[in-house]
């Protein structure tokens, strides 16, 4: 802890500490904070006392299983702010509605017919108010709302690029639409960075905080986190690795590893689907298909590789878990048989949507900037929900 400087600038970091220390354990006991935080005991009611003054903090319950009296613990208030993550994928749209200590408080999915060239902006208002339903929020209430598409947001135009395989979404006028009909602050990101911002949270990268994530299914995507931090280019369109033209009969990497290159590829080994997710099932652990796969796969991730230098790269998206720690190991051996970058590879660590949670994840961190926000405190970060804690 800082220890010098103006009572109020040591008030606004002694608060944001014992936040961050609420938000990532839940709730805490007052010793708890002390030992945390290293602050006095005095000191530590004192800031008790203010945060539940201003309402950023509640009373939650007591301790238990302990000899002696039980202590009260505190944490964060979550009903001070709901948010809504939400994942526009090619057949459907999934809402989240989560509260202040980022935890899922209702959900809800809408069809999409890709092939009728549906306006999304319905679309989303009707799984946004599905889920604000469930979670019992009128939808304007809600604070933000961050959607995550197959596609590149440019800040400077107010559109979506590059989101060729997504219905409605190239229209240069959908997101001013959507802020309109929505009449909520709103955030539209790429669903291999929100993929990214979910693996740092909940995944792989919890200990890191530079990797890359490449996102494999019916589209290609590339997120790379430096400290911390998505490089999302100039235009947003970093990552976009589905563009690259490779040798050989595939003009890119899109149709070398993209879901119609692998449906074409399973059916030459045998297997019959109608989809990528089909044919992977039924291909399961088979050694000749994924070894094909792999060699496709690490020949993308090479290219990465050589660029970037990561010290992590983790494979995601319906492809890459489907083929699972098997297609993992065999791309990581490629890799390594045709590159000399050593990089590890790892299958995603998300369990559940990793798009949706990293969408959840940085609604949260948006709000909790907005509403704990302090003199010269840095913006919050993504985080998953603390771990239930009985009182």
């Amino acid at each position: 802890m800082v220890a010098t400087g103006r009572p109020r600038v040591l008030r606004a970091i002694n608060d944001r500490s014992a936040l961050e220390l609420l938000v990532k354990h839940g709730p805490l006991s007052r010793s708890q904070l002390v030992k945390l935080t290293g602050l006095s005991k005095p000191t530590t009611g004192e800031l008790l006392s203010r945060l539940l003054a201003d309402g950023l903090v509640i009373l939650a319950g007591t301790t238990s299983g302990t000899r002696g009296p039980h202590a009260q613990l505190y944490d964060v208030n979550g009903a001070l702010a709901h948010v809504v993550g939400v994942n526009a994928e090619e057949d459907r749209v999934t809402a989240a509605v989560a509260d202040l200590t980022g935890r899922i408080v209702g959900e809800a999915s809408v069809a999409v017919d890709d092939s009728s060239g549906e306006d999304p902006v319905p679309v989303v208002q009707r799984a946004l108010r599905s889920a604000a339903r469930r979670a019992r929020q009128p939808v304007r209430s809600l604070h933000h709302v961050v959607v995550g598409v197959a596609g590149s947001f440019d800040t400077s135009s107010d559109h979506v690029i590059y989101a060729d395989e997504l219905s409605g979404w190239a229209s240069p006028a959908v997101v001013q639409d959507l802020r309109d009909a929505l009449h909520v602050p709103l955030t539209i990101e790429n669903d291999a960075n929100l993929a990214a911002v979910a693996e740092r949270t909940r995944g792989r990268a919890t200990d890191i905080d530079t990797f890359a994530v490449l996102w494999v299914g019916r589209g290609l995507g590339l997120a790379v986190v430096f400290g911390g931090q998505v490089y999302r280019g100039a235009t947003g369109g970093a990552g976009e690795v589905g563009y690259i033209p490779v040798a050989g009969p595939s003009a890119t990497f899109q149709d070398a590893i993209g879901s119609e290159a692998v449906l074409e590829l399973a059916r030459r080994h045998g297997f019959s689907g109608n989809s990528p997710d089909a044919v992977l099932s039924a291909a399961d652990n088979d050694e000749p298909f994924l070894q094909e796969l792999a060699k496709r796969l690490a020949t993308c991730v090479a290219t990465i590789v050589a660029v970037v230098d990561p010290p992590l790269v983790v494979l995601s998206g319906p492809t890459c878990e489907l083929g699972g720690d098997a297609l993992a190991r065999l791309t990581e051996a490629e890799l390594h048989r045709i590159s000399p970058f050593r990089t590890p590879l790892s299958v995603t660590g998300v369990s559940g949507s990793p798009v949706l949670f990293g969408a959840v994840d940085t609604a949260v961190a948006q709000a909790r900037s907005a509403i704990f926000g302090a003199a010269g405190a840095e913006p919050w970060m993504p985080a998953a929900p603390a771990p239930e804690v009985s009182a």
